[in-house]
């Protein structure tokens, strides 16, 4: 019995003979099969490559397979599959990985951290086993469950969380999947650590423990301008007008799998001119001759680079030893908690109690808006608050 619908409704059968089931056997009989005995439904697809294709239901009640084929009418009708695929969550990643991340212009440094957090994160959990048709909001709130019983930090959670959402949102452009089942959920928060600065004493204690290293000269610019680590690492001669007292940020310097590389800032507003005090100046003026010194001692060995920041052989240096150098510094000045990113903190909070405007540091930090460092440095010392209720006092005359 077969029930036909118009062109592309699909239709609807119960006989044994369909082309899907199995042919009779050399006694004439046919190998028990899944249509067998049962109401089945047929619906054609849009063609692929120029080739015909079907789905096919089945089911133990014509009313049974008609509700499917309905329900894949109305998938096709709005641009999805007429059902989820099979596909593994693992394979699904490794795809995404493969193809859609290395065909994006994202920065190298992105996709190395992107593939680390899905490899690391989500194909070492029991959810990168499960097909992605199945996978639901549920299966996905367990997984950030797991990966906060694991003790990970709130923004590595959220990153990891944010690069699934386009594994799956790749899915469903590629039809494997009608719609995303993380876009019913509710994005993991990010609990921000208040930003550490440290007091002009400490700084003084710190570059004291750094003096007569090879990353001194690097730590009192960073300190002195609060550029980000990659950035100053990234420096050119060619970028620093030692005369005008300016340098220009072109770039930021990363490891990637490839090794070293200098790739472009972190956002447009990053790309950015600043001046520097004259005191700076020295700190690369005697870089300058240092670094001329070296060459000179070096002679074929020397790698024209044309950095400011180099090896004793005109190399790029590692952004980890410079972090290393800052944590050396930190110990042996007694400060605890402190990273090389600190710099950057004191940096603009010293700028900011000091009374210069906002949109100065923004402008001088290169964030991507005035808002972002509004949220990051929101905050003034007990100090800067106090003196500017004294202030406000003494101008009202009390």
């Amino acid at each position: 019995m077969s029930t036909k619908s118009p062109h592309g409704e699909g239709s609807i059968y119960r006989r044994h003979d369909h082309p899907t089931c199995p042919p009779l056997d050399a006694q004439g009989k046919r190998p028990k099969h899944r249509c067998q005995g049962r109401w089945t439904a047929s619906i054609e697809l849009p063609p692929v490559n120029g080739k015909r294709r079907r789905a096919t239901f089945f089911g133990d009640s014509h009313a049974d397979v008609k509700q499917k084929l309905q329900a894949a009418r109305q998938r096709l009708t709005e641009g999805g599959p007429a059902r989820d695929a099979k596909t593994r969550l693992a394979d699904a990643i490794e795809e995404w990985i493969r193809t859609t991340l290395e065909a994006s212009d994202r920065k190298r440094t992105t996709k190395d951290t992107y593939t680390i957090l899905l490899r690391t994160h989500a194909l070492t959990d029991p959810i990168a086993a499960l097909p992605i048709g199945r996978l639901g909001a549920a299966d996905l709130e367990q997984f950030i469950l797991r990966l906060r019983a694991k003790g990970l930090s709130s923004s590595t959670i959220r990153q990891t969380d944010t690069v699934l959402r386009q594994v799956l949102d790749t899915a469903v452009r590629d039809g494997l999947l009608a719609s995303n089942p993380a876009s019913t959920m509710r994005r993991p928060t990010v609990v921000s650590p208040e930003a550490r600065a440290l007091t002009p004493r400490e700084v003084s204690a710190l570059l004291s423990a750094a003096h007569g290293s090879r990353y001194e000269p690097l730590l009192r610019v960073l300190a002195a301008t609060g550029l980000r680590r990659g950035e100053a690492l990234a420096l050119r001669w060619t970028d620093v007008d030692l005369n005008r007292h300016l340098l220009t940020v072109r770039g930021t310097l990363a490891r990637t799998v490839s090794g070293l590389q200098i790739q472009a800032p972190k956002t447009e507003r990053s790309r950015r001119t600043i001046p520097i005090s004259a005191a700076t100046a020295a700190v690369l003026e005697a870089v300058h001759e240092s670094q001329a010194a070296d060459r000179a001692a070096c002679g074929d060995s020397w790698s024209d680079t044309g950095l400011v920041f180099t090896t004793e052989f005109g190399q790029p240096i590692d952004p980890r030893n410079a972090s290393r150098a800052m944590s050396i510094a930190a110990r042996k000045a007694g400060l605890d908690g402190v990273g090389i990113h600190t710099l950057r903190h004191t940096a603009a909070s010293t700028m900011l109690e000091a009374g210069v405007p906002l949109r100065t540091v923004s402008e001088i930090l290169g964030h991507g808006s005035v808002q972002v460092t509004g949220d990051i440095y929101g905050h003034v010392s007990s100090e800067g608050a106090r003196a500017a209720v004294d202030r406000l006092a003494a101008l009202l005359g009390w």
